[in-house]
């Protein structure tokens, strides 16, 4: 069965990009509503250890498809492409959503309808 991982981020959660907005109540509500196979939060995925977090949770062939709720979908991939190079875990297996300066419904909102998009239209 195919196991798939959200990872949001926040840029340490200091952004005021994401004021507006509770990372816990927007990780439970996805993990309550069991869309996806585990939830984790990452404070500043475009830090070193930001990589070094990606290779060690994707290595290892336990997830086959990544969302990641955080800036902009294309600077997510641009910033991700070592980490997901070495991990051995391709591009096309993670899909991202920007959620900057919403609120938590409007994050919750935003993550659905990304993960609920069949894999043929992303």
């Amino acid at each position: 069965m195919a196991k798939r991982g959200l990872l949001l981020c926040v840029c340490q959660g200091t952004c005021p990009s994401f004021q507006k907005m509770n990372i816990f109540e927007v990780a439970n509500t996805l993990r309550r509503e069991k869309l996806v196979d585990y939830v984790a939060i990452h404070p500043q995925l475009c830090a070193r250890d930001g990589d070094q977090f990606l290779g060690t949770l994707l290595a290892g062939g336990g997830t086959d498809h990544l969302y990641v709720a955080a800036c902009d979908p294309t600077m997510q991939l641009k910033m991700f492409r070592d980490a997901l190079r070495e991990a051995g875990f391709s591009e096309e297996k993670v899909s991202g959503v920007d959620i900057r300066n919403m609120s938590t419904e409007q994050a919750v909102a935003a993550i659905k309808a990304l993960i609920q998009v069949p894999e043929a239209e992303r």
